[in-house]
């Protein structure tokens, strides 16, 4: 039965491994549309009045993949003590 429960639990870590890559991931894609929305009203001369909102969003696209590489590293952390624990 105790292997059983240790098989799960491995189970278990993988699949949150999984999801904190995902994660990553999802903030990764968020940065590169908030970066491509900022290149482009910047580049374009059509919004030449809202250039402002170019620079918005790139450091918004900063702001978002520092984050994300921080919760990516906190979680990673927190597994790998999990997993070392059990």
């Amino acid at each position: 039965m105790t292997k059983i429960i240790q098989k799960t639990d491995s189970l278990a870590i993988e699949r949150t491994k999984l999801a904190n890559q995902r994660t990553i991931l999802a903030f990764v894609r968020t940065f590169i549309g908030f970066l491509g929305g900022g290149i482009s009203a910047i580049t374009m001369s059509v919004f030449s009045n809202y250039r402002w909102l170019g620079y918005v969003f790139i450091i918004a696209a900063i702001i978002t993949l520092v984050f994300g590489i921080i919760n990516y590293l906190r979680s990673k952390r927190a597994i790998n003590r999990i997993k070392n624990n059990d």
